[in-house]
């Protein structure tokens, strides 16, 4: 009689091939889990990426809107300048209520008259010769009048260094800088040239008190203005009224 037989050894090739089934099932499904958790930190990355994109694409576009608003206006106030600029005949005046109403060696612009000195002297010095002449050193108001005087002074340098005194100093306190007519400095219409004023001692131990008017260094138009030891010699712009009698 046969005995019962061992259902141990039938059964366990089933039982593994279950078991195994079972880790493969686990395995696919850490693969997928590792995989849509890739693909979301992807997706994160993506969107986030975007979104600073076009943060900046908009922050871009608002600098650059400001940056032509600021030109737009820079032109126009250009614009205007050239639009109320007279230029003087070559001929002799004869006219002295004219727009041509200065002495000889002036120029004329917007009611005033200028005089370009090549003398160089001292700022005070220069201011002196300007008296004399019956003006004094000159005070820039508005973009014409800066436009026009650094207009002028095309083929009056000799070199980068070789600038014009203008009417404007911190002597009396520094930092707080006075037009010779005593009116403060308007910082909505100063032209100083980059990292200017900066009262460098290196020169003078006492540090730069006056202005002088050069040529345009660095990008922005116009910022020609640059501090300097009132001793040092120079050369001058002076500048009094037209004459109206």
């Amino acid at each position: 009689m046969n005995s019962p037989q061992s259902c141990t050894e039938d059964e366990a090739p089933d039982a593994q091939h279950a078991k195994s089934t079972k880790g493969s099932k686990v395995t696919s499904e850490r693969i997928a889990l590792s995989v849509f958790s890739v693909l979301l930190a992807a997706a994160v990355i993506v969107i986030y990426r975007l979104s600073v994109e076009n943060w900046l694409s908009r922050k871009n576009l608002q600098t650059l809107n400001e940056e032509n608003a600021a030109l737009r206006k820079t032109l126009t106030e250009v614009k205007s300048c050239s639009n109320k600029h007279l230029t003087c005949p070559e001929i002799p005046k004869v006219n002295i209520n004219g727009p041509c109403a200065c002495d000889e060696g002036w120029d004329e612009h917007g009611g005033k008259c200028y005089y370009f000195s090549t003398n160089k002297s001292s700022w005070t010095e220069s201011r002196d010769e300007c008296r004399a002449k019956g003006g004094d050193l000159v005070k820039i108001d508005n973009w014409c009048e800066q436009i026009f005087l650094r207009t002028r002074l095309n083929g009056k340098m000799e070199n980068f260094e070789d600038m014009f005194w203008i009417g404007l100093t911190d002597a009396v306190e520094e930092g707080r800088w006075l037009w010779l007519d005593g009116s403060p400095l308007n910082t909505s219409l100063s032209f100083w040239a980059d990292h200017e004023p900066d009262n460098w001692t290196h020169e003078n131990p006492d540090g730069e008190h006056c202005v002088r008017l050069g040529e345009e260094e660095g990008e922005e138009p116009l910022k020609t203005w640059y501090d300097k030891f009132c001793k040092a010699p120079n050369k001058s712009i002076c500048e009094k009224w037209v004459k109206t009698d």
